[in-house]
């Protein structure tokens, strides 16, 4: 990959030369490929996202029109304008197929073992007597599932001959109809649906009839397989050097998460219509919802909650139906329990009963809450609060304000029935056997979370301010294609599980633009707790969050500690986590199961972080990360248990850019005796904390160019840990001790291009840590 990007360089350097120097890529093709008209939106062709994954200094030139086959490309004298440009060390990709099949076209048809051979044979000498490469593309797959759900290829011959010229000219191939196949199998038969062009009426001008086509691409379509394309890139050498990196080591652009996002009618549905009243007196819950019945009924639209005060109980989401909230408009969920039931959901990864959402959707597609008004959740009625939390003050108003005390009078329950709640173990839960009816005793204990989703798919929340939840803020489970934009998310920073966004389960989204402010952890990643999580086995994956600030939390970017069925390939980029008591916070525990791998982190900026700036914890102990005075945070001392299916695993993490000012501790990585941490390389950080690193029960975990200021006079410890590499750590002078190995199941440790002179000792052991487990350079 570095031998890449060195090309990468080269290339982009050489895109700062006389224009005829410039890479080239010329497309010839049909329309799968081809540049379309804005009024054709949202059909797009490949041709047109490929230039996002190319290097800055390349030139593309979409020469593919709709229609086209080999035969009327040339016949039409296409090719000859084509040929005319072309230059030694140009490229020219030839994808035909799709329209050389149509028989009853004698200007287009062209057959597979004769005339087809013959052109893309002809296509490829010429372009190869100008000096430049041709590069043969196998047709992409039309859309096409039979009855029982089974692909079917439409393409015959075609794709065969186009290998068989390939493999007999020596020509480069990218087998587009091979890995197009892959793809569109691989979303379903309805989730294939939005790589094509499946429209609604009264959405696109172009279609206002809408309209079902299952050869041409939306834009998320064209975007995916022009990644296909770039993929193929890969295995072609010089076009390899011309494919754009992205800010994450080791990955492409092209290799990153794509999200849909959901598109809506143009219909708007106004809740006054229906008998809503913006007087801060009418719960409007029958009024709203009926708009969002009538707009989902109509085949989608807006509901419009304009501005003005709308108290209501709980809204819920329908398919094709964006909830708006214009400016000004304060959706305000009524304080009354009664307005919630009991109903079957889940709490903190397993099954539970609790009370209803205020805002929910169930096995619902293209949804959106969007605008610039507010919803708040009344979570002031129903969360317990810590009298350590709160000043003197602030505890006595609460107290007088109404609500029980516990019997140490240091935690404020809402209500009897919350305080009872908090004492029965396992509450609500459907394991423990609890159903709605012997939940009710203890309602007012089973806090909703403020906006649940669950089993939902295309989803966008867009500007709109979400505040003061419950419990969760946004929760979506097992949900697809996520959205999150232009958010903010507020909690009092006391609230007990006051999460800004938990994403559950959940695969391919976009968290971008969003502020947190909130009570327990700020962007977290969760897919179940324990057996539950396991047996359901959906990770969330395929994630990128970027360009977020996050305030008060108890973790800036979270994973865990739910993580039992799995997280994988998130991209976490330019976020700034100002106060969070933990900046990047990656926690599990014994019995969760479940893998955490391919997470890729860049350029986090840290403020004022009272725990550590970078955490991987294996020993979550469910309490808040910084201790409360006469607390204490210690690691009990742990003995290695069996390995089975309970037992987690966190590796291959890459971590570049991150700059700290103030924290407990710079890094801590705690494994478990049984399950070290593995494969973690953190590069390019400067920490400035009170202890620099402490790492133990790790394994192949590698740092470098790290600068550790600290105020601990021992710079890091490492314990009963493994392969670990420290290049060019820098610290404080006047340190006492650079390095501390202990434990006796330490070893190949390695401390590289670093300055000692600075500090009263290089190493020391203890422990039974052996002397001879560190090597020097």
């Amino acid at each position: 990959m570095k031998s890449l990007y060195r090309i990468a360089l080269l290339l982009f350097m050489v895109a700062f030369k006389p224009a005829e120097n410039k890479p080239r890529i010329f497309l010839i093709g049909d329309s799968t490929c081809a540049n379309k008209p804005a009024n054709a939106a949202p059909e797009t062709g490949w041709g047109m996202a490929l230039p996002d994954y190319l290097l800055e200094g390349v030139e593309v030139q979409n020469h593919a029109v709709n229609g086209r086959s080999t035969k009327s490309f040339r016949t039409e004298g296409r090719w000859q304008k084509v040929l005319e440009q072309l230059r030694p060390g140009d490229f020219v990709l030839i994808q035909f197929g799709h329209n050389d099949q149509k028989i009853e076209d004698t200007t287009r048809y062209a057959a597979p073992q004769t005339d087809y051979r013959k052109n893309l044979i002809r296509y490829a000498e010429e372009a190869k007597a100008k000096g430049a490469t041709p590069v043969l593309l196998t047709p992409v797959m039309r859309r096409k599932f039979d009855a029982n759900g089974q692909f079917v290829d439409q393409h015959g011959e075609y794709p065969g001959v186009v290998r068989a010229i390939a493999k007999e000219y020596k020509l480069p191939l990218i087998d587009l109809h091979a890995t197009s196949r892959e793809v569109i199998v691989g979303h379903g038969v309805e989730g294939s649906k939005e790589l094509f062009m499946h429209l609604p009426p009264k959405m696109y001008p172009r279609f206002p009839d809408g309209k079902v086509d299952d050869t041409h691409f939306s834009g998320y379509g064209a975007a995916v397989m022009a990644g296909l394309v770039a993929e193929g890139f890969r295995s072609i050498a010089p076009l390899a050097g011309l494919l754009k990196p992205s800010a994450f080591p080791g990955k492409y652009a092209y290799e990153l998460p794509k999200t849909v996002e959901p598109a809506f009618r143009k219909d708007t549905f106004n809740i006054t219509r229906f008998g809503a009243k913006a007087d801060g007196l009418t719960v409007n819950s029958k009024a709203i919802n009926q708009a969002i019945d009538a707009c989902t009924k109509a085949g989608g639209g807006t509901v419009l909650i304009p501005k003005g005060f709308w108290l209501t109980g709980p809204i819920v989401l329908q398919s094709n139906v964006n909830l708006h909230l214009e400016k000004g408009a304060l959706l305000q969920f009524s304080e009354n329990y009664d307005e919630y039931p009991l109903v079957k959901t889940s709490w903190e990864g397993q099954e539970a009963i609790r009370c209803q959402s205020p805002v929910s959707a169930e096995n619902a597609h293209h949804i959106a809450i969007t605008g610039a008004g507010i919803i708040d959740g009344a979570g002031q009625v129903w969360r317990a609060v810590k009298k350590e939390k709160m000043t003197a003050n602030q505890w006595k108003k609460l107290v007088a304000s109404g609500g029980v005390l516990d019997e140490s009078q240091n935690m404020w329950y809402p209500t009897e029935a919350s305080l009872k709640g908090s004492k029965i173990p396992r509450a609500g839960q459907v394991a423990a056997g609890y159903t709605i009816e012997s939940s009710k005793e203890f309602k007012n204990f089973l806090r909703p979370n403020m906006v649940r989703l669950t089993n939902c798919s295309y989803i966008l929340l867009e500007g709109v301010t979400f505040q003061n939840s419950p419990a969760w803020n946004l929760h979506p489970m097992l949900c697809n294609h996520i959205t999150l934009r232009n958010v903010s998310v507020r909690n009092p920073w006391y609230a007990q599980n006051g999460d800004g966004v938990d994403l559950e389960s959940c695969r391919n989204g976009l968290v971008e633009n969003c502020t947190f402010d909130v009570g327990d952890d700020g962007i977290c990643i969760k897919s179940g707790r324990d057996e539950e999580g396991r047996k359901r086995g959906v990770p969330t994956e395929n994630f990128i969050v970027r360009n977020c600030t996050v305030y008060h939390a108890h973790g800036g970017f979270v994973i865990g500690s739910e993580m039992s069925g799995g997280v994988k390939n998130l991209y976490v980029s330019n976020c700034n986590f100002l106060g969070t008591d933990v900046g990047l916070r990656f926690k599990t525990a014994r019995g969760r199961g479940g893998v955490v791998e391919q997470i890729y982190v860049t350029d986090i900026n840290m403020t004022d972080i009272p725990g550590e700036a970078i955490l991987f914890d294996m020993y979550y102990m469910a309490k808040d990360p910084v201790p409360q005075p006469g607390e204490s945070n210690e690691l009990p001392t742990m003995e290695a248990q069996p390995l089975n299916e309970g037992t987690p695993q966190f590796r291959d993490f890459h971590i570049r850019n991150v700059v700290c000012q103030g924290a407990e501790t710079g890094i801590l990585i705690r494994g478990l005796p049984e399950m070290s941490i593995k494969n973690i390389d953190i590069e390019n950080a400067v920490l400035e904390a009170n202890k620099g690193l402490v790492c133990i029960e790790a394994e192949n975990i590698s740092l470098k160019n790290i600068t550790l200021m600290t105020k601990e006079k021992t710079v890091m410890k490492v314990q009963n840990s493994k392969n670990i590499t420290l290049d060019q750590i820098s610290y404080k002078p006047g340190a006492d001790l650079v390095l501390k190995v202990m434990g006796d199941r330490s070893k190949a440790i390695r401390l590289l291009n670093t300055d000692a002179s600075k500090a009263k000792k290089e190493v020391e052991f203890g422990s039974n840590a052996l002397s001879t487990v560190v090597t020097k350079k």
